[in-house]
């Protein structure tokens, strides 16, 4: 039941709202001052109105008076994000507080409001800078930012501990900005990276061979087994992940979505060099002996434990620097796989499912630019096709 006192020209009420896992009190509180010119009756009653009114939202779930956004934060991280989010989304969350905390982190939760996170956006997405080479932050991170925050009044709300998300409605400034186009090797550079791929260690020369013909991510790529490989259909079907987080160390995850989890046939040039490459594991396997750790998977470090996720980045980037060809991330193989179908005529539906995209929708996106040029290759070949002259579409329309 609520209770009220005087506490000088306004009132205090309490509202009991039960106990907390340590067996404290949890109490509520508000205070209400009568206007200028209220009489004493009139004051009682609203005093009664306020108390009933405050009680009803007590009940209704909005308790938590003695609960900081920090806090509560890591209670989602332990009873949500834990059991809900993959690793390396955890992780990357995590990495989100070392900005969210310091700016609203000291708050009550049900203090906050939409002025509040709006505010702590726009700073963000004006003066914002990376903590790694102090540029400004990208609008894709400031948005992370903010679902972040967004999923933790979410997780209240559901809990019955706010009724509103002050998420909503928050505005994400447009700073002009360049955008930086996809770094994507030609096909020239490709034919030029594949006679340089001769000389290199079998491993390397197979993974970045399977990884231009296939358009798999690194960390599919990394968690590719043996028994993945059907070898009298020559095709090979993803059903993995290997990822790392600085927590856990390299550790297998589900694929990034259902539709990743996908099959792609392969030319028998690119089987072969599996089989060569496999053949090559196994005499490395009878080698070391029991030092050898089997997991099947086809890229190893020396002893048989998957490989590292950042290790065909370092090499690439060496190789690259040796050889002086044009260094490109290793993602971008997969950008040219996806560019090289588009402008050979696939339609973008076959793309997508190649990529192992959720929606067609994400592959539309990612890959505007160069679906626009396939189009336009399209309408200059209608163009040349129907190009009868003037005289000729004059007889078209006389013959109609």
């Amino acid at each position: 039941m609520a209770t009220y006192r005087k506490r000088g020209n306004s009132y205090q009420i309490r509202v009991s709202c039960g106990y907390d896992t340590s067996g404290k009190q949890v109490i509520q509180t508000m205070s209400w001052k009568p206007t200028i010119g209220m009489k004493d009756k009139q004051i009682e009653k609203e005093i009664q109105k306020q108390a009933a009114l405050f009680e009803e939202k007590c009940k209704s779930g909005q308790i938590t008076s003695n609960i900081k956004f920090q806090s509560f934060a890591e209670q989602w991280f332990e009873e949500y994000a834990v059991c809900n989010l993959r690793s390396n989304t955890y992780a990357c969350m995590k990495q989100l507080t070392i900005r969210v905390y310091p700016a609203i982190g000291h708050l009550r939760l049900d203090k906050i409001t939409r002025r509040d996170i709006q505010q702590f956006i726009n700073d963000l997405a004006l003066n914002g800078k990376s903590l790694k080479d102090g540029k400004p932050l990208s609008r894709k991170t400031v948005v992370h930012h903010l679902s972040f925050i967004s999923d933790v009044f979410s997780y209240a709300v559901k809990m019955e501990m706010l009724t509103d998300n002050p998420c909503k409605n928050i505005d994400i400034p447009k700073v002009a900005k360049k955008k930086k186009e996809k770094d994507i090797y030609t096909l020239e550079e490709i034919a030029q990276l594949f006679q340089l791929l001769k000389d290199a260690p079998l491993k390397y020369r197979t993974f970045f061979t399977l990884a231009i013909y296939s358009g798999f991510r690194r960390g599919e790529m990394l968690g590719l087994e043996w028994k993945d490989i059907d070898w009298d259909n020559c095709v090979i079907s993803v059903r993995r992940t290997s990822n790392y987080t600085a927590s856990k160390g390299i550790y297998t995850d589900t694929t990034k979505t259902k539709k990743s989890q996908r099959s792609l046939k392969f030319p028998q040039y690119v089987m072969d060099m599996l089989r060569a490459y496999r053949a090559e594991q196994d005499k490395e396997r009878e080698k070391l002996g029991t030092k050898w750790q089997d997991c099947d998977r086809l890229f190893v470090k020396w002893d048989g434990t998957p490989m590292n996720n950042n290790t065909p980045y370092a090499w690439f980037r060496k190789f690259c620097k040796k050889n002086d060809f044009r260094f490109c991330d290793v993602h971008s193989l997969r950008h040219f796989y996806a560019s090289a179908l588009i402008n050979k005529g696939v339609d973008v539906a076959t793309v997508s499912g190649a990529l192992g995209h959720s929606t067609i929708t994400t592959t539309m996106s990612i890959y505007c630019h160069e679906l626009n040029q396939a189009q336009a290759k399209a309408s200059a070949a209608i163009a040349s096709v129907l190009d009868f002259g003037e005289s000729g579409q004059t007889a078209c329309i006389k013959d109609k």
